[in-house]
């Protein structure tokens, strides 16, 4: 087959073909080529700290066109996080809520359109800067401004726009300030994300658990996590807002584990948060079903807070709570009340006995039924810290062989019955 070299095209080609592709090559110049074009370039936004709750803050914004051709109008959007809130906006903006989805928290979003000619190589600034309102639960947050030469697609979750009722505001130019630099890989648009950090606290808190019941039982364990406030809290990107730590008490097994928590040593878990922020108010509750495989005197555990540093949080005597357990019939291994290692005893003199749990305390069965099985088999205790069922692994084996020895009988019975028949 033959190749055409590059830029060259095969000489057998129709004259039909040879037009279709100059025609193409027409429509892929873009018009008025030669005109240039406009692009812009956002000024520095500084990170804005101490702001006090029940306050307002303005937000100086500066743009260049760095093109080379003018613009006929641009767009300014200012998106904020929950903890601020847009005061009166003037009348060529409108304002839209969005609610949290995709691991992203409640916004609020301005877009200003202004309607004017901005000449290449100026710098321009809105006549009146924006301002926002720093609100009571306010500490870490973000605002997003984003310049643009094209007009701004509408977030799919937004709210119906409101349009703001001050005066209109203009743009000026502002010949004071530095021309922003070249634009980078999308020259008709900008943006530029700013830290909004105000002068307030948020006191985190955890509640532990009181547990009841004899050794066998299945216990539901319920610790909580809340922030109190008066501050909600918000973690750069997909970071915990904080750590759980979860100890269980001694002579416990975790049968069934909960989804934020992971196991980090021996009856300890460590839980994260749902998002990367947490309101204030709001919190996370942690849920465990734990079996008691025998009483420990004085046995007690623990839930405390871990992960990132908190210096909002001054608050630390609420960091640590204590989970109790109180086990019936006081060193009853379960079962029949009769313990392996010795006469109703959990361990004798230096012995370590093993117990076998059953349904409940006192059921005389000996069975090794309900959640003395281990309960979940997914559950993050499957890793070695279950308890040993003790003897109670021997009467599924006689099981299994009582079963083999009916099944053997049964075929014995079935082939001679077959052989009268063929006679």
């Amino acid at each position: 087959m033959l190749q055409s070299s590059p830029g060259r095209r095969p000489l057998r080609q129709t004259a039909c073909a040879v037009g279709a592709v100059a025609l193409m090559a027409l429509g892929a110049a873009p018009a008025g080529a030669d005109d240039g074009s406009a692009a812009v370039r956002l000024g520095k936004v500084a990170p804005i700290d101490g702001v006090k709750p029940g306050s307002s803050v303005d937000v100086p914004v500066t743009f260049t066109n760095t093109g080379t051709a003018a613009a006929d109008k641009v767009w300014l959007t200012y998106t904020v996080t929950r903890g601020l809130s847009h005061t009166e906006l003037p009348a060529n903006c409108l304002r839209y809520e969005i609610p949290s989805y995709d691991e992203e928290p409640s916004r609020s979003q301005a877009v200003c359109e202004f309607d004017q000619t901005l000449e290449p190589g100026t710098v321009y600034a809105p006549e009146k800067a924006l301002t926002l309102k720093v609100l009571d639960h306010a500490l870490y947050d973000r605002l997003r401004v984003v310049v643009e030469t094209t007009e701004p697609g509408l977030d799919d979750n937004a709210s119906e726009p409101v349009r703001g009722t001050g005066p209109a505001v203009k743009l000026v130019e502002r010949p004071d300030a530095t021309p922003a630099g070249p634009s980078g890989d999308h020259p008709d648009w900008d943006d530029a994300n700013v830290k909004v950090t105000a002068d307030n606290t948020a006191d985190f808190q955890v509640t532990g658990d009181r547990l009841e019941g004899a050794v066998g039982d299945t216990v539901d364990l319920t610790v909580k996590f809340t922030n109190a406030g008066p501050a909600w809290v918000l973690r750069d990107g997909t970071v915990s807002v904080t750590k759980v730590r979860i100890k269980m008490p001694a002579g416990t097994t975790v049968t069934k584990g909960h989804g934020f928590c992971d196991k980090v040593a021996a009856r300890t878990y460590e839980c994260g948060t749902s998002e990367s922020w947490e309101d204030e108010g709001r919190g996370e509750i942690y849920t465990f079903k734990l079996r008691i495989d025998k009483a420990v005197p004085r046995a007690e555990g623990s839930v405390e807070l871990a992960g990132e540093p908190r210096p909002f949080d001054t608050n630390t005597a609420d960091d640590k709570a204590a989970i109790t357990l109180a086990v019936a019939g006081g060193g009853s291994t379960g079962g029949s009340g009769t313990a392996t290692g010795g006469a109703g005893s959990t361990g004798g003199s230096g012995g370590s006995a093993t117990a076998t749990p059953s349904t409940g305390a006192g059921s005389g069965s000996g069975s090794s039924g309900g959640d003395s099985t281990g309960g979940d088999p997914n559950s993050p205790a499957a890793d070695g810290d279950l308890a040993s069922t003790g003897s109670g692994a021997t009467l599924p084996l006689a099981g299994a062989a009582a079963a083999a020895v009916a099944a053997g009988t049964g075929a014995v019975l079935v082939a001679r019955r077959r052989r009268a028949a063929r006679r």
